[in-house]
């Protein structure tokens, strides 16, 4: 059986538990899954929406079937990447509503970038993830 994942805010660093993720996350050795960035991209070829609450919707679809092949679940969430096209305040609760809901209460590390663009023109945002493969 996995050992919980600590996850904490240092005293002196910002709490960031406000903010849904933590400081630190310190998992025990053991298999880890790196999960490639994910994008609003569907199987079937339609196109992403052109929202970036939408496209993180379809992103934590994503998510979900990574931790799936993995046999994971959000619990073993050790850290995220976001990567969000032309990030102003405005667009965050578009952001972190979906991604909250995708969480269910677990805060694991996360750090949000901003950047001018993705893999593809239409793309808006994407998650990279590091897993804790259940033993």
């Amino acid at each position: 059986m996995n050992t919980p994942i600590r996850r904490f805010n240092p005293p002196g660093l910002f709490d960031s538990s406000v903010n849904h993720h933590s400081q630190v996350s310190v998992v025990e050795p053991g298999e880890l899954a790196f999960f490639s960035g994910q994008v609003a991209w569907r199987p079937d070829g339609t196109p992403p929406p052109d929202s970036h609450g939408e496209q993180t919707k379809i992103v934590m679809d994503h998510l979900r079937t990574c931790l799936d092949s993995v046999g994971a679940t959000q619990d073993d969430i050790v850290a995220l990447r976001v990567y969000v096209v032309d990030w102003t305040p405005d667009k965050s609760e578009a952001i972190f509503a979906p991604l909250a809901d995708f969480l269910d209460g677990v805060e694991p590390s996360i750090t949000g970038v901003g950047v001018q663009v993705l893999a593809g023109p239409k793309l808006l945002i994407e998650v990279e993830m590091v897993a804790r493969v259940p033993g």
